[in-house]
């Protein structure tokens, strides 16, 4: 006798959680990663740059263009980097620059509060891609 296994649509998603899920807000690291220098340019007075593509290596869902994803997928960049993050194809832009954003996002979140801590990894990220260490103000 036949039989038949049903599956749920999203049984083989990479997609970890369905769309319903509600994202997770934290005001008190957004805030933190505005006080960070920016990860491309070194300089200070960043924005908090929220990643939007997903990876089913990081468990981080894909959300579009009406959606932000979990506050702790953020990096900072300054103003002009976040708009050129955002005009283009987000992974490729990612990608041209050598930087694996959702990495980087992470470290950050686990270190949410300690500035040195999260000034060091963001040092490191741009020294790994042959950026200066130096970080500078604004209009430096």
């Amino acid at each position: 006798m036949a039989f038949a296994i049903r599956r749920p649509s999203t049984a083989f998603s990479e997609d970890p959680s369905d769309r319903a899920q509600k994202r997770i807000r934290d005001e008190g690291h957004l805030a933190f990663i505005r006080r960070l220098p920016s990860v491309l340019s070194g300089v200070y007075g960043c924005e908090a740059c929220h990643i939007r593509y997903g990876d089913p290596v990081f468990r981080k869902k894909h959300t579009g263009k009406a959606q932000k994803p979990d506050d702790a997928w953020t990096v900072p960049l300054s103003p002009d980097e976040h708009w050129a993050q955002h005009d283009t194809n987000e992974r490729e832009w990612w990608l041209s620059h050598r930087i694996d954003p959702l990495a980087l996002a992470q470290a950050l979140y686990a270190v949410t509060g300690d500035t040195d801590a999260a000034v060091r990894i963001i040092v490191q990220a741009r020294t790994t891609l042959g950026l200066s260490a130096t970080v500078r103000t604004a209009g430096e």
